[in-house]
């Protein structure tokens, strides 16, 4: 049985921390039955009873053997004892009397609870409100039915247990400070203190003595908004574990089924709509809603400034012969510009402005994100539909197909239905979804051999005939018939 810091501490890796069974048993070395049985007791009360207290052999040794397991501390692994070993020490020196399986049990299991014993206890904080813990994760959307990585910044108050998000494409520093000014915005304030990662955004490298280097411009943002920034120790996300557990509860609870990506404002409304939805449920332990709590917490915020901050970086570039500048290995062209001018790029985190030197505006660019997509298997897909065709107006996929698509297997007809996905299960093992959208798009579905139909179509779509050879249309001769003839047969065959 382990002690009760050692409950404590497997409670605590469940509740705070939302660890796995699997995952507590892995990092206390104990079964999984053990850790199963602290993380989701529910009657911590003490049992009460006479206890009956077995004497196994092993018992009178038991102050001898953790002796020398402690001290083995001390000595270099290579020296430390083994399960044999102190069998042969306590038959040699306390003529023990017990078999060599029994100390190697007993071995096995003391080594796991002195480590567990070892590891750093943790303590319920009381967080004084008006504190975030600020975090990017990566999510996965789909555009063009393919999956297209986003990230997703997420905010998090420790005390009311609030959160606030905003999607950006990347993670670099004018997204992290625009996602950051976006979150200032829904919070209506600043929070006086803010928890943070070691992110390349903000930080350039941490010194001997611990002390972070920050960028220029992120040091400008935090003197704008006047809010203390703490990082966490390197590899120390427990230092922000709240809003490490609240970006996977945000994935899951607002990310799955995948979003439908059309563009980036619809994307950020809804994920902010989730989260503002999300503070109508009950606090997990104060037993108020989270939006309560928020209401007493945000009045700590720091009031936001007069003027928002401006996110956005200068950068020389120079004109090519082509009349084009290069941004992030995209060339753009420009007008009223000379080759090997130097112009001045005004980077924002969704567009860029060309400057000439005077600084007047000369043009204009979205930023050339460069998304990293996945193809979906959606010949995997469909067979999988193909076996439970009822459940295809519940699949996550079958929204991001094509429309034409989704008009084509979601009929109310089971039997259609079945018959159709076969049909497109069959198409999609040689051509691509778009290819059969393009052509379901031109054919009658009802028509006879409509299978047959659209698979050679979809042939000819890949391999169309092209006639090269120009077609000469053969010429009639011209002839003038000799009419005497008819002349000679009016008269009976008399020539006159």
């Amino acid at each position: 049985m382990l002690t009760v810091p050692q409950q404590e501490y497997i409670r605590l890796m469940r509740e705070i921390e939302g660890c796995k069974i699997a995952e507590i048993a892995r990092r206390t070395g104990v079964s999984w039955i053990t850790a199963k049985k602290y993380a989701d007791r529910d009657n911590w009360s003490q049992k009460t009873g006479k206890k009956h207290h077995k004497r196994p052999i092993i018992d009178p040794f038991k102050e001898i053997i953790d002796t020398w397991l402690t001290e083995d501390q001390c000595i270099p692994a290579k020296q430390r004892h083994t399960a044999a070993a102190i069998h042969r020490r306590l038959v040699r020196e306390f003529n023990f009397k017990g078999s060599d399986r029994t100390i190697r049990d007993y071995v096995s299991k003391r080594r796991k609870e002195l480590k567990l014993e070892e590891a750093q206890a943790y303590q319920r904080l009381e967080h004084p409100g008006g504190e975030a813990q600020v975090d990017f994760c990566t999510i996965q959307v789909s555009k063009n039915a393919k999956l297209m990585e986003y990230k997703l910044l997420v905010a998090s108050f420790p005390y009311s247990n609030a959160s606030f998000v905003y999607p950006v494409p990347k993670e670099n520093q004018e997204c992290f400070l625009e996602g950051l000014k976006r979150l200032f915005d829904q919070m209506g304030g600043v929070p006086k203190r803010i928890w943070f990662d070691n992110l390349a955004a903000a930080v350039v490298h941490i010194e001997k003595d611990g002390q972070r280097k920050c960028t220029d411009a992120f040091l400008r943002f935090v003197a704008h908004y006047r809010f203390e920034p703490v990082f966490c120790n390197p590899a120390s996300g427990n230092e922000k574990g709240h809003v490490e557990n609240k970006v996977g509860y945000s994935r899951r609870n607002w990310c799955v089924p995948v979003p439908i990506f059309t563009d980036h404002e619809t994307l950020a409304s809804e994920l902010v709509s989730c989260a503002l939805a999300d503070r109508k449920r009950k606090h997990y332990a104060k037993g108020v809603t989270i939006e309560e709590l928020w209401q007493e917490e945000s009045a700590k915020l720091l009031v936001l400034p007069e003027e928002p901050f401006q996110v956005f970086r200068l950068e020389q570039a120079k004109v090519n012969n082509y009349g084009e500048v290069r941004f992030d290995g995209v060339s753009f062209p420009l007008f009223e510009v000379h080759p090997e001018e130097k112009v001045i790029l005004k980077i924002y985190w969704d567009h860029i402005e060309v400057l000439n030197q005077n600084y007047k505006l000369i043009g204009s660019f979205p930023r050339p994100y460069t998304h990293k997509t996945a193809d979906v298997p959606w010949d995997k897909v469909i067979h999988n539909l193909k076996r439970k065709p009822r459940s295809a107006p519940y699949s996550q996929f079958v929204r991001m197909m094509p429309s034409i698509v989704q008009e084509f297997i979601l009929l109310d007809d089971l039997e259609i239905r079945r018959n159709r996905l076969y049909w497109l299960s069959n198409w999609l093992k040689q051509y691509s979804l778009d290819e059969v959208a393009m052509v379901l798009k031109q054919e009658d579905w009802n028509q006879a051999m409509f299978s047959d139909v659209v698979t050679h179509r979809l042939y000819a779509l890949r391999h169309p005939i092209v006639a090269t050879d120009e077609i000469s249309i053969p010429g009639t001769p011209t002839y003038t018939p000799d009419l005497t003839i008819y002349d000679r047969l009016h008269k009976g065959g008399r020539s006159e």
